[in-house]
């Protein structure tokens, strides 16, 4: 049987609002159609008594024309009633007294218990922030199999019952409302914002997947995954590009192949998206995952240069070179203010040179070739100077494929690809870099047996 996805929670909800408003009732959003110039018609599966028009006080008919359902500190409301209270008309707080009646199949089976055994309850999850980023977790969660996408929460109440309408879920105006209704989430919020939201998902039990960079500060991520393991919760960090298809493919190729020396480029056009941190914390920041994971061996040394373009305090172009203890040595510039955009890592091999194109999910690997191909009788065909060849890759959206991932972990399948520590460790590399190329400064150590990177202000063990 196919299982129908994603509708209204079935509500019924019996209201105990101020004298004005005379103990209106009304019924579950999937109660309602829509006829006409959006006046509501009631269905006959309604539950309880239907809200009619001489329920109302004349000052809320006006807004009838354009009802909808949201949801307001946990409890169910009209969207007229909901810019009412904006207008200070009436107190929305008192309004709703909220009955959860659970009548679609979707929510109540009566399965046989054979059957209940291969189909998991699915993962109530819900997305702390609905900006940028946050859209794409709501849109993709709302279509992943056994998942339950619960709510929303914003700060912009008007963006976050924009995005609970479209995908028919709750919108909490502040997320602690939220976190007793889910098992994991998806924070992503400015990074300035992750350590108190990510503590607070963590300490109510809740498993978290948060948006890199970790946090703003090396001790705020250190306490996020001490917090973590403390409460025996899920902490993945969304470094995205380890989902992303060309990355993988890439990776199986280099394990064939002697590395030498590797290339990072990842620039953008300037925007107004994460302009709360500098572009090493903002883009730098996954390639300098992405290396820390195919070099496999820890940092002697560091060199950083940079500029900015604005009054900001914060670097707008980065290049930084970098050596391990394995004798690779690598190459990462990022940008926002190329105007072009670009995410490409190339890899020198032994026998080979391989390149990346993480926008055009390509991978293509050239190498030398006999400069001269002979036919049998000897004569010279044609002189070959190389070979490409080009690696498939799969079309799978990176965020879909971490977020299936995130979903997998939290059922205790597997651990994650980029845990807390694994993320603190580009924290704590892309923190080194950014004050070399504030500072103008080198680091180097010389023992490259030791495995310890160590500046003035923060150790890093890699």
């Amino acid at each position: 049987m196919r299982r129908e996805k994603k509708k209204f929670l079935p509500l019924g909800l019996t209201h105990s609002p101020p004298p004005n408003l005379g103990g209106v009732k009304f019924c579950s959003p999937q109660a309602w159609g829509v006829r006409g110039a959006n006046q509501p018609i009631l269905r006959k599966s309604c539950p309880l008594s239907p809200l009619s028009h001489g329920s109302l006080p004349g000052h809320l008919l006006s807004l009838l024309p354009t009802l909808e359902f949201f949801t307001f500190k946990g409890a169910v409301v009209l969207s007229g009633w909901f810019k009412a209270a904006q207008y200070q008309q009436i107190d929305l707080v008192p309004v709703v007294e909220e009955h959860i009646i659970v009548q679609d199949s979707m929510y109540q089976r009566h399965l046989d218990p054979h059957i209940q055994r291969n189909f998991p309850q699915p993962i109530r999850v819900g997305v702390i922030g609905v900006g940028n980023m946050g859209q794409h977790h709501v849109r993709i969660l709302s279509l992943l199999k056994d998942v339950e996408m619960v709510g929303v929460s914003d700060i912009n109440v008007e963006r976050g019952l924009n995005t609970a309408s479209k995908y028919h879920v709750r919108f909490f105006e502040d997320y602690r409302d939220l976190l007793p209704y889910v098992e994991a989430v998806c924070v992503a919020v400015p990074t300035k914002l992750h350590y108190e939201v990510g503590m607070a998902c963590l300490r109510a039990g809740v498993n978290v997947l948060i948006e890199k960079p970790i946090a703003a500060s090396i001790a705020e991520a250190e306490s996020l995954v001490n917090t973590a393991a403390e409460c025996q919760r899920l902490l993945q960090v969304g470094h995205i590009e380890r989902f992303n298809p060309a990355f993988q493919e890439l990776s199986k190729v280099l394990k064939t192949e002697k590395l030498l020396a590797l290339e990072a480029h990842r620039m953008s056009p300037y925007s107004q998206r994460a302009n709360d941190v500098s572009v090493v914390l903002d883009l730098m920041i996954h390639d300098i995952d992405l290396l820390l994971e195919v070099a496999a061996a820890p940092v002697v040394r560091v060199t950083a240069t940079g500029n900015r373009t604005s009054d900001s305090g914060y670097l707008d172009y980065v290049t930084a070179n970098l050596g391990f203890a394995n004798g690779i040595v690598a190459t990462l510039t990022a940008s926002k203010v190329t105007h072009r955009k670009i995410r490409r890592i190339s890899a020198h091999c032994q026998n080979s040179l391989t390149e990346a194109d993480f926008l055009k999910n390509e991978i293509l690997i050239h190498r030398q070739t006999p400069g001269n191909c002979l036919t049998d009788l000897g004569p010279v065909l044609y002189r070959q100077d190389g070979l490409i060849e080009k690696v498939y890759t799969s079309n799978i959206e990176p965020l879909h494929a971490e977020l299936e991932h995130f979903v997998t972990c939290v059922r205790g399948s597997c651990q994650p690809s980029v845990g807390g520590e694994q993320a603190l460790k580009a924290l704590r590399l892309a923190t080194l870099i950014e004050q070399m190329a504030l500072d103008d400064q080198v680091w180097g150590n010389l023992d490259r047996e030791h495995r310890d990177l160590v500046s003035p202000a923060v150790a890093v063990s890699y």
